[in-house]
Protein backbone atom coordinates (compact mmCIF):
# COMPACT_ATOMS: atom_id res chain seq x y z
CA UNK A 1 0.00 0.00 0.00
CA UNK A 2 1.40 3.45 -1.09
CA UNK A 3 0.71 6.18 1.90
CA UNK A 4 0.04 8.72 -0.20
CA UNK A 5 -0.64 11.47 2.66
CA UNK A 6 2.55 10.21 4.49
CA UNK A 7 4.49 11.18 2.01
CA UNK A 8 3.13 14.37 0.71
CA UNK A 9 3.51 15.77 4.47
CA UNK A 10 7.12 14.94 5.08
CA UNK A 11 7.42 16.41 2.29
CA UNK A 12 6.03 19.39 2.77
CA UNK A 13 8.30 19.21 6.16
CA UNK A 14 11.16 19.62 3.87
CA UNK A 15 12.22 15.84 4.32
CA UNK A 16 14.87 14.76 1.65
CA UNK A 17 13.13 11.75 -0.97
CA UNK A 18 15.91 9.48 1.13
CA UNK A 19 14.03 9.76 4.01
CA UNK A 20 10.47 9.28 2.73
CA UNK A 21 11.33 6.28 0.90
CA UNK A 22 12.65 4.83 3.59
CA UNK A 23 9.77 6.37 6.44
CA UNK A 24 7.00 4.91 4.26
CA UNK A 25 8.61 1.73 2.55
CA UNK A 26 7.87 3.21 -0.92
CA UNK A 27 10.51 3.16 -3.41
CA UNK A 28 12.14 6.59 -4.01
CA UNK A 29 10.73 6.27 -7.58
CA UNK A 30 7.42 6.36 -6.50
CA UNK A 31 7.59 8.78 -4.16
CA UNK A 32 9.26 11.02 -6.77
CA UNK A 33 5.75 10.08 -8.87
CA UNK A 34 3.62 11.03 -6.15
CA UNK A 35 5.15 14.41 -5.34
CA UNK A 36 5.82 15.16 -8.78
CA UNK A 37 1.90 14.55 -9.97
CA UNK A 38 0.67 16.33 -6.44
CA UNK A 39 2.72 19.76 -7.46
CA UNK A 40 1.73 19.81 -10.81
CA UNK A 41 -2.28 19.17 -9.86
CA UNK A 42 -2.22 21.74 -7.22
CA UNK A 43 -2.51 19.17 -4.04
CA UNK A 44 -0.26 21.22 -1.36
CA UNK A 45 -0.08 20.74 2.41
CA UNK A 46 -2.15 20.99 4.90
CA UNK A 47 -4.47 17.95 3.70
CA UNK A 48 -8.28 18.24 4.61
CA UNK A 49 -9.96 15.13 6.37
CA UNK A 50 -11.75 13.62 3.63
CA UNK A 51 -8.14 13.40 1.19
CA UNK A 52 -7.45 9.89 2.72
CA UNK A 53 -4.74 7.54 0.37
CA UNK A 54 -7.96 6.38 -1.23
CA UNK A 55 -8.40 9.80 -2.40
CA UNK A 56 -5.54 10.79 -3.13
CA UNK A 57 -5.10 7.78 -5.29
CA UNK A 58 -7.89 8.36 -7.04
CA UNK A 59 -7.15 12.31 -7.71
CA UNK A 60 -3.51 11.77 -8.68
CA UNK A 61 -4.45 8.25 -10.38
CA UNK A 62 -7.86 8.47 -11.98
CA UNK A 63 -6.66 5.78 -14.85
CA UNK A 64 -6.28 3.03 -11.52
CA UNK A 65 -9.92 2.58 -11.43
CA UNK A 66 -10.64 2.03 -15.18
CA UNK A 67 -7.96 -0.55 -15.49
CA UNK A 68 -9.65 -2.89 -14.50
CA UNK A 69 -12.20 -2.86 -17.08
CA UNK A 70 -9.97 -4.06 -19.72
CA UNK A 71 -10.54 -1.20 -21.46
CA UNK A 72 -8.10 2.28 -22.76
CA UNK A 73 -8.11 4.40 -19.52
CA UNK A 74 -9.31 8.11 -20.04
CA UNK A 75 -7.37 10.78 -20.05
CA UNK A 76 -9.57 13.25 -17.42
CA UNK A 77 -7.16 16.24 -17.70
CA UNK A 78 -6.77 16.35 -21.51
CA UNK A 79 -10.86 16.10 -21.88
CA UNK A 80 -10.85 19.08 -19.28
CA UNK A 81 -8.58 21.25 -21.00
CA UNK A 82 -9.91 20.14 -24.50
CA UNK A 83 -13.53 21.04 -23.81
CA UNK A 84 -12.42 24.73 -22.94
CA UNK A 85 -11.47 25.22 -26.46
CA UNK A 86 -14.40 26.89 -28.85
CA UNK A 87 -16.81 24.11 -30.60
CA UNK A 88 -15.12 21.45 -28.38
CA UNK A 89 -17.69 18.68 -27.37
CA UNK A 90 -17.78 15.21 -25.14
CA UNK A 91 -19.15 13.83 -28.51
CA UNK A 92 -16.39 14.91 -30.67
CA UNK A 93 -13.55 14.15 -27.72
CA UNK A 94 -15.45 10.26 -27.69
CA UNK A 95 -15.18 10.17 -31.21
CA UNK A 96 -11.19 10.61 -31.02
CA UNK A 97 -10.88 8.73 -28.55
CA UNK A 98 -12.58 5.68 -30.06
CA UNK A 99 -10.38 6.53 -33.36
CA UNK A 100 -7.66 5.86 -30.85
CA UNK A 101 -8.62 2.76 -29.24
CA UNK A 102 -8.93 1.31 -32.61
CA UNK A 103 -5.30 2.77 -33.89
CA UNK A 104 -4.38 1.14 -30.93
CA UNK A 105 -6.29 -1.73 -30.88
CA UNK A 106 -7.90 -1.60 -27.34
CA UNK A 107 -11.47 -1.25 -26.14
CA UNK A 108 -13.28 1.93 -25.59
CA UNK A 109 -15.83 3.00 -23.66
CA UNK A 110 -19.09 3.85 -24.76
CA UNK A 111 -20.34 6.89 -24.86
CA UNK A 112 -22.39 6.96 -21.87
CA UNK A 113 -19.89 5.49 -19.66
CA UNK A 114 -17.16 8.01 -20.99
CA UNK A 115 -19.82 10.64 -19.89
CA UNK A 116 -20.56 9.44 -16.51
CA UNK A 117 -17.02 9.01 -15.65
CA UNK A 118 -15.76 12.62 -16.48
CA UNK A 119 -18.81 13.63 -14.53
CA UNK A 120 -17.93 11.80 -11.56
CA UNK A 121 -14.12 13.17 -12.00
CA UNK A 122 -15.07 16.70 -12.69
CA UNK A 123 -17.80 17.37 -9.99
CA UNK A 124 -15.30 15.55 -7.52
CA UNK A 125 -12.24 17.21 -7.82
CA UNK A 126 -12.44 20.44 -10.36
CA UNK A 127 -14.34 23.68 -9.82
CA UNK A 128 -16.37 23.86 -12.69
CA UNK A 129 -18.18 21.32 -15.21
CA UNK A 130 -18.06 21.65 -18.37
CA UNK A 131 -20.29 19.55 -20.25
CA UNK A 132 -23.03 22.32 -20.78
CA UNK A 133 -21.30 25.72 -20.36
CA UNK A 134 -18.00 26.50 -21.97
CA UNK A 135 -15.41 29.07 -20.34
CA UNK A 136 -16.11 32.62 -21.54
CA UNK A 137 -18.92 31.65 -23.62
CA UNK A 138 -22.03 33.52 -21.53
CA UNK A 139 -23.18 35.64 -19.56
CA UNK A 140 -26.47 35.29 -17.94
CA UNK A 141 -27.91 39.13 -16.45
CA UNK A 142 -31.10 40.12 -15.00
CA UNK A 143 -32.42 41.99 -12.40
CA UNK A 144 -32.68 40.79 -9.28
CA UNK A 145 -36.48 39.97 -7.80
CA UNK A 146 -35.86 41.60 -4.12
CA UNK A 147 -35.33 45.40 -4.01
CA UNK A 148 -32.74 47.19 -1.71
CA UNK A 149 -33.00 50.44 -0.42
CA UNK A 150 -31.34 54.15 0.47
CA UNK A 151 -32.57 56.87 2.49
CA UNK A 152 -33.17 60.12 1.85
CA UNK A 153 -31.39 62.49 3.64
CA UNK A 154 -33.65 65.64 3.76
CA UNK A 155 -36.84 63.37 4.19
CA UNK A 156 -35.67 59.95 5.81
CA UNK A 157 -37.99 58.37 3.14
CA UNK A 158 -36.71 55.03 1.98
CA UNK A 159 -35.81 54.77 -2.04
CA UNK A 160 -36.11 51.47 -3.71
CA UNK A 161 -32.44 50.36 -5.14
CA UNK A 162 -33.15 47.72 -8.06
CA UNK A 163 -29.87 44.87 -8.19
CA UNK A 164 -28.47 44.09 -11.41
CA UNK A 165 -27.10 40.87 -11.63
CA UNK A 166 -24.60 39.04 -14.16
CA UNK A 167 -23.10 35.25 -13.63
CA UNK A 168 -20.21 33.41 -15.75
CA UNK A 169 -22.28 29.85 -15.98
CA UNK A 170 -19.09 27.97 -15.88
CA UNK A 171 -17.55 29.57 -12.90
CA UNK A 172 -21.02 30.57 -11.63
CA UNK A 173 -18.58 33.70 -11.05
CA UNK A 174 -21.41 36.86 -10.22
CA UNK A 175 -21.31 40.08 -10.52
CA UNK A 176 -24.11 43.00 -8.42
CA UNK A 177 -24.69 46.50 -8.71
CA UNK A 178 -27.61 48.67 -7.29
CA UNK A 179 -29.05 51.05 -9.61
CA UNK A 180 -32.15 53.73 -8.77
CA UNK A 181 -34.08 52.76 -12.05
CA UNK A 182 -34.46 49.49 -14.06
CA UNK A 183 -34.23 51.78 -17.57
CA UNK A 184 -32.10 51.61 -20.86
CA UNK A 185 -29.21 53.69 -19.28
CA UNK A 186 -29.25 51.97 -16.11
CA UNK A 187 -29.21 48.53 -17.52
CA UNK A 188 -25.95 49.38 -20.45
CA UNK A 189 -23.89 51.14 -17.41
CA UNK A 190 -24.40 47.99 -15.64
CA UNK A 191 -23.30 45.64 -18.30
CA UNK A 192 -19.99 47.99 -18.55
CA UNK A 193 -19.23 47.74 -15.08
CA UNK A 194 -19.80 43.90 -15.42
CA UNK A 195 -17.45 43.50 -18.18
CA UNK A 196 -15.59 45.49 -16.33
CA UNK A 197 -15.34 43.19 -13.01
CA UNK A 198 -15.09 40.31 -15.18
CA UNK A 199 -12.05 41.58 -16.92
CA UNK A 200 -13.36 40.59 -20.69
CA UNK A 201 -16.36 39.76 -22.45
CA UNK A 202 -18.30 36.16 -23.31
CA UNK A 203 -19.48 35.18 -26.74
CA UNK A 204 -23.36 34.79 -25.48
CA UNK A 205 -25.34 37.08 -23.44
CA UNK A 206 -28.34 35.91 -22.66
CA UNK A 207 -30.75 38.57 -20.44
CA UNK A 208 -34.31 38.02 -20.06
CA UNK A 209 -37.36 39.55 -22.45
CA UNK A 210 -36.72 43.12 -20.72
CA UNK A 211 -38.26 46.12 -22.84
CA UNK A 212 -34.45 47.28 -22.36
CA UNK A 213 -33.03 44.23 -24.19
CA UNK A 214 -36.25 43.41 -26.38
CA UNK A 215 -38.61 44.86 -28.02
CA UNK A 216 -40.46 41.82 -29.76
CA UNK A 217 -39.69 37.83 -28.67
CA UNK A 218 -41.64 35.33 -30.49
CA UNK A 219 -41.41 32.12 -32.37
CA UNK A 220 -41.09 33.69 -35.84
CA UNK A 221 -39.06 36.93 -35.00
CA UNK A 222 -36.51 38.61 -32.40
CA UNK A 223 -36.23 42.18 -32.27
CA UNK A 224 -33.57 43.66 -30.18
CA UNK A 225 -33.93 46.54 -28.25
CA UNK A 226 -31.21 49.03 -30.93
CA UNK A 227 -29.15 50.08 -28.23
CA UNK A 228 -28.96 46.86 -26.59
CA UNK A 229 -27.94 45.49 -30.15
CA UNK A 230 -25.71 47.80 -30.64
CA UNK A 231 -23.76 47.37 -27.39
CA UNK A 232 -23.51 44.18 -28.04
CA UNK A 233 -21.85 44.61 -31.25
CA UNK A 234 -19.27 47.26 -29.49
CA UNK A 235 -18.28 44.43 -27.23
CA UNK A 236 -18.23 41.48 -30.25
CA UNK A 237 -20.71 39.58 -28.79
CA UNK A 238 -24.40 37.90 -29.32
CA UNK A 239 -27.73 38.56 -27.56
CA UNK A 240 -29.92 35.53 -27.49
CA UNK A 241 -32.62 36.32 -25.14
CA UNK A 242 -34.63 33.21 -22.67
CA UNK A 243 -37.47 32.33 -24.06
CA UNK A 244 -40.43 33.72 -22.74
CA UNK A 245 -41.17 31.84 -19.14
CA UNK A 246 -38.17 29.51 -20.26
CA UNK A 247 -36.44 30.16 -16.68
CA UNK A 248 -34.62 27.15 -17.30
CA UNK A 249 -32.62 29.05 -20.25
CA UNK A 250 -30.75 31.04 -17.53
CA UNK A 251 -31.20 29.16 -14.71
CA UNK A 252 -27.45 29.78 -13.46
CA UNK A 253 -28.30 33.40 -13.33
CA UNK A 254 -31.98 32.83 -12.00
CA UNK A 255 -30.30 30.72 -8.61
CA UNK A 256 -27.40 33.24 -8.32
CA UNK A 257 -30.36 35.96 -8.15
CA UNK A 258 -32.00 33.89 -5.49
CA UNK A 259 -28.39 33.70 -3.66
CA UNK A 260 -27.45 37.53 -4.08
CA UNK A 261 -30.84 38.03 -2.26
CA UNK A 262 -30.16 36.44 0.45
CA UNK A 263 -26.22 36.96 1.00
CA UNK A 264 -25.97 40.85 -0.62
CA UNK A 265 -29.64 42.05 -0.51
CA UNK A 266 -31.26 40.80 3.13
CA UNK A 267 -27.69 40.67 4.43
CA UNK A 268 -27.85 44.51 4.07
CA UNK A 269 -31.05 45.01 5.06
CA UNK A 270 -30.08 47.29 8.39
CA UNK A 271 -27.21 49.14 6.65
CA UNK A 272 -28.68 52.95 6.22
CA UNK A 273 -27.06 53.97 3.12
CA UNK A 274 -27.84 57.64 1.76
CA UNK A 275 -26.47 57.58 -1.92
CA UNK A 276 -26.35 54.79 -4.11
CA UNK A 277 -22.64 55.23 -3.79
CA UNK A 278 -22.69 54.49 -0.62
CA UNK A 279 -24.71 51.40 -1.14
CA UNK A 280 -23.08 50.02 -4.13
CA UNK A 281 -19.68 50.28 -1.59
CA UNK A 282 -21.64 47.47 0.86
CA UNK A 283 -22.68 45.96 -2.42
CA UNK A 284 -18.99 45.50 -3.38
CA UNK A 285 -18.09 44.60 -0.06
CA UNK A 286 -20.61 41.34 0.16
CA UNK A 287 -20.04 41.08 -3.45
CA UNK A 288 -16.47 39.94 -2.75
CA UNK A 289 -17.15 38.02 0.68
CA UNK A 290 -20.11 35.92 -2.02
CA UNK A 291 -17.72 35.12 -4.42
CA UNK A 292 -14.76 34.47 -2.31
CA UNK A 293 -16.75 31.44 0.13
CA UNK A 294 -15.80 28.07 -0.33
CA UNK A 295 -17.72 25.34 -2.60
CA UNK A 296 -19.78 22.98 -0.07
CA UNK A 297 -18.63 19.71 -2.28
CA UNK A 298 -15.58 20.64 -3.90
CA UNK A 299 -12.49 22.47 -3.26
CA UNK A 300 -12.09 26.46 -4.66
CA UNK A 301 -14.27 28.64 -4.65
CA UNK A 302 -16.50 30.78 -7.32
CA UNK A 303 -13.29 33.44 -7.95
CA UNK A 304 -10.78 30.74 -8.00
CA UNK A 305 -12.76 28.85 -10.76
CA UNK A 306 -13.15 31.54 -12.55
CA UNK A 307 -9.29 32.67 -12.08
CA UNK A 308 -7.89 29.16 -13.22
CA UNK A 309 -10.42 27.85 -15.22
CA UNK A 310 -12.24 30.70 -17.13
CA UNK A 311 -10.53 34.04 -17.09
CA UNK A 312 -8.25 32.93 -19.79
CA UNK A 313 -11.05 32.00 -22.35
CA UNK A 314 -13.24 35.74 -22.22
CA UNK A 315 -12.16 38.08 -24.89
CA UNK A 316 -10.46 41.28 -24.54
CA UNK A 317 -11.92 44.60 -23.05
CA UNK A 318 -12.16 47.57 -26.11
CA UNK A 319 -9.47 50.04 -25.16
CA UNK A 320 -12.64 52.11 -24.15
CA UNK A 321 -15.51 51.47 -22.59
CA UNK A 322 -19.52 51.21 -24.63
CA UNK A 323 -21.13 54.55 -24.91
CA UNK A 324 -24.66 54.90 -24.20
CA UNK A 325 -26.39 55.74 -27.34
CA UNK A 326 -30.25 56.59 -27.68
CA UNK A 327 -32.46 55.81 -30.97
CA UNK A 328 -35.20 57.36 -31.45
CA UNK A 329 -37.20 58.44 -34.94
CA UNK A 330 -38.38 61.81 -36.13
CA UNK A 331 -40.22 62.86 -39.42
CA UNK A 332 -37.89 65.60 -41.45
CA UNK A 333 -39.98 68.54 -41.32
CA UNK A 334 -40.35 70.79 -44.68
CA UNK A 335 -37.84 72.80 -43.55
CA UNK A 336 -35.54 69.85 -43.68
CA UNK A 337 -34.81 69.96 -40.02
CA UNK A 338 -36.13 67.46 -37.60
CA UNK A 339 -36.64 68.26 -34.03
CA UNK A 340 -34.99 66.23 -30.94
CA UNK A 341 -35.60 67.57 -27.21
CA UNK A 342 -37.09 70.87 -28.37
CA UNK A 343 -33.49 71.14 -30.81
CA UNK A 344 -33.47 71.37 -34.54
CA UNK A 345 -30.59 69.21 -36.75
CA UNK A 346 -31.03 69.43 -40.35
CA UNK A 347 -31.29 66.50 -42.98
CA UNK A 348 -30.44 66.73 -46.79
CA UNK A 349 -33.20 68.46 -48.42
CA UNK A 350 -34.25 65.48 -49.90
CA UNK A 351 -35.74 63.69 -47.51
CA UNK A 352 -38.43 66.06 -46.84
CA UNK A 353 -41.53 64.10 -45.16
CA UNK A 354 -39.45 60.96 -44.98
CA UNK A 355 -39.05 59.21 -41.47
CA UNK A 356 -35.74 58.56 -40.36
CA UNK A 357 -33.81 57.13 -37.18
CA UNK A 358 -32.21 59.40 -34.90
CA UNK A 359 -28.55 58.08 -32.49
CA UNK A 360 -28.74 60.13 -29.70
CA UNK A 361 -25.05 60.05 -27.60
CA UNK A 362 -24.19 62.95 -25.08
CA UNK A 363 -21.89 64.31 -27.49
CA UNK A 364 -23.40 63.43 -31.20
CA UNK A 365 -26.66 62.91 -32.98
CA UNK A 366 -26.50 60.82 -35.72
CA UNK A 367 -29.02 60.73 -39.09
CA UNK A 368 -30.08 57.40 -40.49
CA UNK A 369 -31.97 56.63 -43.36
CA UNK A 370 -32.91 52.83 -44.45
CA UNK A 371 -30.20 51.95 -42.10
CA UNK A 372 -27.80 54.55 -43.66
CA UNK A 373 -26.01 57.83 -42.33
CA UNK A 374 -27.40 60.65 -43.84
CA UNK A 375 -26.38 63.43 -41.26
CA UNK A 376 -25.07 63.74 -38.15
CA UNK A 377 -24.16 66.90 -35.70
CA UNK A 378 -22.71 67.87 -32.58
CA UNK A 379 -25.30 67.58 -29.51
CA UNK A 380 -26.95 71.17 -28.59
CA UNK A 381 -27.81 71.94 -25.03
CA UNK A 382 -29.23 74.70 -22.93
CA UNK A 383 -31.34 76.99 -24.54
CA UNK A 384 -34.34 75.04 -26.53
CA UNK A 385 -34.86 75.93 -29.93
CA UNK A 386 -31.66 76.58 -31.42
CA UNK A 387 -30.61 74.97 -34.64
CA UNK A 388 -27.56 73.08 -36.28
CA UNK A 389 -27.71 73.33 -40.05
CA UNK A 390 -25.41 72.14 -42.80
CA UNK A 391 -25.02 74.03 -45.98
CA UNK A 392 -24.99 70.94 -47.84
CA UNK A 393 -28.53 70.36 -46.56
CA UNK A 394 -29.82 73.35 -48.51
CA UNK A 395 -31.35 73.58 -51.77
CA UNK A 396 -29.33 75.78 -53.60
CA UNK A 397 -31.98 79.08 -53.57
CA UNK A 398 -31.72 78.52 -49.53
CA UNK A 399 -27.66 78.12 -50.20
CA UNK A 400 -27.48 81.68 -52.03
CA UNK A 401 -29.44 83.41 -49.30
CA UNK A 402 -27.45 81.93 -46.48
CA UNK A 403 -24.20 82.68 -48.07
CA UNK A 404 -25.17 86.68 -48.10
CA UNK A 405 -22.39 88.40 -45.81
CA UNK A 406 -21.09 91.63 -46.24
CA UNK A 407 -17.89 90.58 -47.44
CA UNK A 408 -19.73 88.50 -49.81
CA UNK A 409 -21.66 91.59 -51.27
CA UNK A 410 -18.76 93.84 -51.61
CA UNK A 411 -17.08 90.91 -53.93
CA UNK A 412 -20.01 90.51 -55.94
CA UNK A 413 -20.15 94.30 -56.67
CA UNK A 414 -16.51 94.92 -57.22
CA UNK A 415 -17.11 91.98 -59.91
CA UNK A 416 -19.91 93.97 -61.42
CA UNK A 417 -18.66 97.91 -61.74
CA UNK A 418 -17.65 100.43 -59.68
CA UNK A 419 -21.00 102.14 -59.58
CA UNK A 420 -22.94 98.76 -58.31
CA UNK A 421 -19.69 98.67 -55.48
CA UNK A 422 -20.74 102.18 -54.49
CA UNK A 423 -25.03 101.38 -54.32
CA UNK A 424 -24.05 98.28 -51.88
CA UNK A 425 -22.04 100.56 -49.71
CA UNK A 426 -24.64 102.85 -49.55
CA UNK A 427 -27.34 100.18 -48.75
CA UNK A 428 -25.15 98.72 -46.23
CA UNK A 429 -24.51 101.69 -44.23
CA UNK A 430 -27.86 103.68 -44.16
CA UNK A 431 -29.68 100.25 -43.44
CA UNK A 432 -31.20 99.98 -39.76
CA UNK A 433 -29.75 96.34 -39.73
CA UNK A 434 -27.20 94.54 -41.46
CA UNK A 435 -29.80 92.04 -41.73
CA UNK A 436 -32.32 94.18 -43.97
CA UNK A 437 -29.79 95.34 -46.16
CA UNK A 438 -28.36 91.59 -47.27
CA UNK A 439 -31.85 90.58 -47.94
CA UNK A 440 -32.03 93.81 -50.65
CA UNK A 441 -28.91 92.94 -51.79
CA UNK A 442 -29.83 89.49 -52.13
CA UNK A 443 -33.05 90.35 -54.06
CA UNK A 444 -30.30 92.74 -56.31
CA UNK A 445 -28.09 89.65 -56.89
CA UNK A 446 -31.13 87.85 -58.25
CA UNK A 447 -31.64 90.54 -60.91
CA UNK A 448 -28.21 88.86 -62.40
CA UNK A 449 -30.35 85.70 -63.47
CA UNK A 450 -32.30 88.32 -66.06
CA UNK A 451 -29.70 91.09 -66.60
CA UNK A 452 -26.40 91.14 -68.12
CA UNK A 453 -23.20 92.64 -65.43
CA UNK A 454 -23.21 95.62 -67.97
CA UNK A 455 -27.01 96.69 -67.02
CA UNK A 456 -26.86 95.98 -63.39
CA UNK A 457 -23.31 98.84 -63.79
CA UNK A 458 -25.76 101.05 -66.25
CA UNK A 459 -28.86 100.54 -64.02
CA UNK A 460 -26.71 101.49 -60.76
CA UNK A 461 -24.96 104.39 -62.53
CA UNK A 462 -28.37 106.00 -64.04
CA UNK A 463 -29.16 106.10 -60.37
CA UNK A 464 -26.65 107.27 -58.65
CA UNK A 465 -26.77 110.72 -61.17
CA UNK A 466 -30.76 110.40 -60.40
CA UNK A 467 -30.62 110.72 -56.68
CA UNK A 468 -28.18 110.45 -53.58
CA UNK A 469 -30.52 107.99 -51.61
CA UNK A 470 -30.52 104.45 -54.16
CA UNK A 471 -32.36 102.12 -53.92
CA UNK A 472 -32.54 98.23 -54.98
CA UNK A 473 -36.37 98.82 -56.26
CA UNK A 474 -35.30 101.76 -57.65
CA UNK A 475 -32.58 99.71 -59.51
CA UNK A 476 -35.02 97.38 -60.93
CA UNK A 477 -36.99 99.47 -62.32
CA UNK A 478 -34.68 101.47 -64.00
CA UNK A 479 -33.53 97.50 -65.44
CA UNK A 480 -37.24 96.95 -66.34
CA UNK A 481 -37.12 100.25 -68.10
CA UNK A 482 -33.89 100.18 -70.12
CA UNK A 483 -34.92 96.13 -71.68
CA UNK A 484 -37.93 97.97 -72.64
CA UNK A 485 -36.18 100.49 -74.22
CA UNK A 486 -33.38 98.32 -75.54
CA UNK A 487 -36.44 95.78 -77.31
CA UNK A 488 -38.04 98.75 -78.98
CA UNK A 489 -34.88 100.49 -80.23
CA UNK A 490 -33.94 96.72 -81.24
CA UNK A 491 -37.48 96.37 -83.24
CA UNK A 492 -37.33 100.18 -84.70
CA UNK A 493 -33.47 99.71 -86.09
CA UNK A 494 -35.13 96.43 -87.64
CA UNK A 495 -37.93 97.98 -89.69
CA UNK A 496 -35.40 100.74 -90.95
CA UNK A 497 -33.14 98.22 -91.98
CA UNK A 498 -35.63 96.21 -93.71
CA UNK A 499 -37.46 99.44 -95.34
CA UNK A 500 -33.97 100.69 -96.86
CA UNK A 501 -33.49 97.21 -97.75
CA UNK A 502 -34.40 97.15 -101.84
CA UNK A 503 -32.19 97.11 -105.44
CA UNK A 504 -32.15 98.26 -108.58
CA UNK A 505 -34.59 97.99 -110.79
CA UNK A 506 -34.39 97.63 -115.00
CA UNK A 507 -36.77 99.37 -117.25
CA UNK A 508 -38.76 97.75 -120.13
CA UNK A 509 -36.50 99.04 -122.53
CA UNK A 510 -33.79 97.02 -121.07
CA UNK A 511 -36.20 93.93 -121.94
CA UNK A 512 -36.76 95.43 -125.76
CA UNK A 513 -39.88 96.67 -124.30
CA UNK A 514 -41.08 100.59 -124.85
CA UNK A 515 -41.21 102.91 -121.68
CA UNK A 516 -44.59 104.39 -121.88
Amino acid sequence: MIHYQKILELHDEGISLRGIAASTGNSRQKVTEVIRLAEKKGLVCPLDEEMTDQWIEDFLFPEKTLEGSGRQPLNFDYIHEELAKPNVTLSLLHHEYEAECRANQKIPYSYRSFLRHYSRYADKYKATLRIRRKPGEIMEVDWAGSTSFIIDRDTGEKVKAYVFVATLPCSQLSYAEATLSMDLHSWITAHNHAYKYFGGTTQIIVPDNLKASVTKHTTRELVLNPTYKEMAEYYNTVVMPARVRTPKDKASVEGSVNVVSTWIIAALRNAHCFSIDELNEEVSKKLAEFNERPFTRKKGCRLSAFEEEEKFALSPLPSTPYKMSEWKTAKVRPDYHISVDSMFYSVPYEYINRQVDVKLSDDLVEVYFNHMRVASHKRLYGKFGQLSTVRDHMPENHKLFVDQTPEAAFEWAENIGVSTLTVIKYILDTSQTEKLALQSIFSLKKSERRYTKYEIERACKMVISMTRRPTVKSIQTILKSNKKNDAEQEMKRKTETSENNFGFTRGAHYYGGTDK
